[in-house]
């Protein structure tokens, strides 16, 4: 029977480089011969993918906390039970662009959801399943939206105010506090060549203690 994979999840505000890095990571692994996955959240499959459709879109229409909240955890749970749970009991790798702690910083500590209504959906979504690894790309806000914002145009979640996306990042390093055993906070502030060398040591650590 494989070995259950590592679930490696990329989180940070907007315009940190979790799509860089990931691919960092991605090429990390292939170069070390471990089978993987690429994948994101909201989304990750068709249905979960529409729902990231109904969360991102721009409208005029204003999205109740608790829609978006639910909308959120409707989609995690098509994604782990449908793909994520599969790969990692086949023995792959799951690199994850955002899971729970998303929702975490961005509807609790953002929208100022409750931690606790949060932690009541991971649990019933979830059970006991978390990331093996949290890799928290943190930059100042601002650094993170000016890259943001050279993207082109910005999804609902990116035209927010800058501390709506304060409170995010206050939130992540908080909960990156709490566990440092789980979570590695990467400086994404500094230039491509570090971060990019930072994380690619930090992904051929995980697969040595594997």
């Amino acid at each position: 029977m494989s070995q259950r994979g590592q679930f490696i999840t990329f989180e940070g505000t907007e315009g940190v480089g979790k799509s860089t890095q990931l691919e960092t990571a991605a090429q990390t692994l292939r170069t070390l011969g471990v089978e993987f996955i690429v994948t994101r959240e909201p989304g990750g499959t068709p249905m979960a993918e529409a729902i990231r459709e109904l969360l991102l879109a721009p409208r005029d229409e204003p999205v109740n906390d608790m829609t978006e909240l639910l909308l959120m955890f409707a989609a995690r749970a098509q994604h782990l039970h449908t793909r994520i749970l599969p790969e990692l009991e086949a023995g792959r790798w799951v690199l994850c662009d955002r899971f729970t702690d998303a929702t975490f910083a961005y509807q609790g500590g953002g929208r100022g959801v409750p931690a606790e209504r949060i932690a009541l959906l991971e649990n019933l979504v979830q059970g006991e399943v978390r990331p093996d690894r949290v890799i928290l790309l943190d930059a100042p806000v601002e650094t993170g939206m000016t890259r943001a914002r050279h993207r082109g145009e910005l999804d609902r979640f990116e035209r927010e105010a800058v501390d709506f996306f304060q409170r995010i990042r206050d939130t992540y390093l908080e909960r990156a506090a709490a566990d440092p055993d789980r979570y590695q906070v990467v400086d994404a502030g500094r230039s491509l060549d570090e971060v990019t060398g930072d994380v690619t040591r930090r992904i051929t650590e995980l697969v040595a203690i594997a």
